[in-house]
């Protein structure tokens, strides 16, 4: 007997929306074959977690029209960034643009930094070339719907042998639970090309749960050195389903710097797949978990290339009645020999009832290589706490110090200082501090 699933959306809604905004044929085409492909496909199976039991009915209502960039910060966002300095920048507000600024340097070196749509419309081919084939939209239902419904997010693109020693910047701010809640970031770095990309994503609190279903596809071609980081910090009643995902090519590299702050429960996945030889992955996540949040976050390494390395730092600090599940997975294919994949996955638990599981996984099938692992989870040090008590230092204080060396090894590495700062304020914020 057949299931019928319903899904939150109608295809041809999604028709309709997409004729009347204007998009290209090949990219209907492309959201029709989604809503097909989530009426055939499950849902993802998390690791120890029933992602059924949430509540994925509201993912928001398509919108028609694409708004023109207003040139001016909204408040709610103006303190992210330096007003003196914040020429590479683009900020969504509800998926409309609401400011998109590229320094002419950038452009007549040309460097591509647009919203996504604009990008569909003025650089159709690019766009098309890359969209989707890095999260396959016949992965799952959820990536299904993202090929969809995806709404706002940006497209960067950085021409061959282009250095970038500006980071550049976005921001998606989502104020109403009716409006489809789906970037897509997506990013093509050229051969011996360099850049940082840094983003945030914020919603309000709402009457009903929201879906924010959103990918980041990254491609680095040979050569070429990308910075990503990004903070989620998505309000109690958003629930955050979010894939990211590189493919690196000969000596390319990627480093992912992952702030999971969200409120709600929350899914990620975070891959690189290293085709080319001598391609290079790292990755560092912190997370901070209240309330009776459930997360799901995942960092994997696919090695393909031989001399390829991999290197994923996870840690989760659980407060309250909070649950996570840490995945670390490393597979090395037949024939990348020489290849190093290396994972640490570590849970600190600041209430009996937090519940954490870190799960380290190595796949190899390849004998001349080197891998490692490693995994804890456990309760805040009562020895370190005494010992800085011993030396006049409180309780609280001497445990808030503990908990910051603990998450030190990914704060540090956040590539702005104002980013840096506001990570800061968000894992105070969330523990209560």
């Amino acid at each position: 007997m057949t299931t019928q699933i319903v899904l939150p959306v109608e295809l041809d809604a999604v028709r309709q929306t997409s004729v009347n905004n204007g998009e290209p044929a090949w990219l209907t085409e492309s959201r029709v074959n989604g809503v097909k492909l989530a009426q055939e496909l499950e849902l993802p199976k998390l690791e120890k977690m029933k992602i059924e039991r949430w509540d994925l009915s509201n993912f928001g209502q398509q919108r028609e029209g694409y708004a023109a960039s207003a040139q001016q910060l909204p408040e709610s966002v103006a303190s992210l960034v330096d007003l003196k300095e914040h020429s590479n920048l683009i900020v969504q507000v509800n998926s409309r643009t609401q400011f998109a600024q590229l320094s002419p340097e950038l452009t007549a070196k040309g460097v591509i930094f647009t919203d996504l749509e604009t990008a569909v419309r003025e650089h159709g081919d690019l766009v098309q070339k890359y969209l989707h084939q890095a999260v396959k939209s016949d992965e799952n239902r959820l990536t299904a719907l993202h090929s969809a419904l995806w709404n706002g997010g940006v497209f960067l693109y950085v021409p061959r042998n282009v250095e970038i020693d500006i980071p550049l910047q976005s921001i998606f701010v989502q104020e109403d639970d009716k409006t489809t809640f789906a970037p897509h970031v997506l990013i093509v770095a050229e051969a011996n090309s360099r850049v940082t990309y840094v983003d945030n994503y914020f919603s309000g609190q709402f009457d009903k749960t929201l879906v924010h279903s959103g990918v980041a596809e990254v491609f680095v071609q040979a050569g070429a050195k990308v910075q990503f980081a990004t903070v989620h910090n998505l309000g109690t009643n958003t629930i955050d389903l979010s894939y990211r995902r590189s493919i690196i090519d000969n000596d390319g590299s990627i480093e992912w710097i992952i702030g999971e702050m969200n409120f709600g429960d929350a899914m990620s996945e975070t891959l690189s797949i290293l085709k080319g030889n001598g391609s290079l992955s790292d990755m560092k996540v912190i997370a901070v978990g209240s309330g009776s949040q459930k997360l799901n976050y995942t960092t994997k390494a696919v090695h393909f290339g031989k001399s390829s390395e991999s290197q994923m730092i996870t840690r989760a600090v659980m407060r309250e009645q909070a649950t996570a599940i840490i995945n670390g997975i490393t597979k090395i294919e037949k024939g990348a020999t020489k290849a190093n994949g290396e994972q640490t996955e570590k849970v600190l638990m600041l209430s009996p009832k937090a519940r954490g599981d870190a799960n380290p996984i190595l796949l190899i099938d390849e004998d001349d290589v080197k891998a490692g692992h490693a995994a804890s989870v456990g309760q805040v040090n009562q020895e370190q706490i005494y010992y800085l008590m011993s030396r006049g230092i409180s309780r609280e204080q001497a445990e808030r110090l503990v908990i910051y060396g603990f998450l030190a090894p990914v704060v540090t590495e956040i590539p702005l200082e104002q980013l840096q700062q506001q990570l800061q304020g968000l894992v105070e914020r969330k523990l209560g501090q």
